[in-house]
């Protein structure tokens, strides 16, 4: 999930020049959400959406942007109460243990931004950090801080891999995970 984050902010990134210092931008929570997917039995897939994401994404004088994006588990909104409590207990999230989803992105150069193609970085997510590959969507908007450019980026990643290994006869271990971020600049 980190990763997907990481991804949408580098690509927000890419839509400005890059500066002759480091610069950064922030991730705006108002506009900005990311969600995760995972199939049940096989025949349905069980969703939902994290509201609250902060972070920032910085940019180097090389033309290289970094995401570090932070989302809080317990923001995560679902069809389902009952499910919402289930994805939130420790055999899943484990939200009272490890209330946030980190994701730092490498390096990655501003025009992967604007044309899309693949953001690496470190996804920490109950206690465990791995790294995690997404995809990073083409940016088709004009300007960064424009309401209607969000950028995305989207992923998979295994359960089993971050320690949610309950349930494997019932619920796929791959996961889909996708962000969709604004980014503000960030005051200095």
């Amino acid at each position: 999930m980190r990763r997907a984050l990481a991804v949408v902010l580098l690509a927000g990134l890419a839509l400005v020049a890059p500066a002759a210092r480091s610069t950064g931008y922030r991730i705006d929570p108002a506009r900005s959400h990311a969600t995760f997917g995972v199939r049940l039995l096989w025949l349905r897939t069980i969703s939902g959406r994290f509201s609250l994401i902060a972070g920032e994404v910085r940019l180097d004088p090389h033309g290289q942007a970094t995401i570090d994006a932070r989302i809080t588990v317990d923001s995560i909104a679902m069809d389902s109460e009952r499910l919402r409590r289930w994805v939130l207990a420790p055999e899943f999230f484990d939200a009272v243990h490890y209330p946030t989803i980190h994701f730092m992105s490498d390096p990655i150069p501003f025009d992967t931004l604007t044309s899309g193609g693949m953001l690496d970085g470190q996804l920490s997510l109950r206690g465990v950090t791995l790294p995690v590959h997404f995809e990073l969507l083409p940016v088709t908007c004009a300007t960064v801080i424009a309401p209607t450019c969000l950028i995305e980026a989207r992923g998979l990643v295994s359960r089993s891999a971050f320690g949610m290994t309950g349930h494997r006869t019932a619920l796929s271990d791959q996961v889909q995970l996708g962000f969709s971020i604004a980014l503000d600049a960030a005051s200095e």
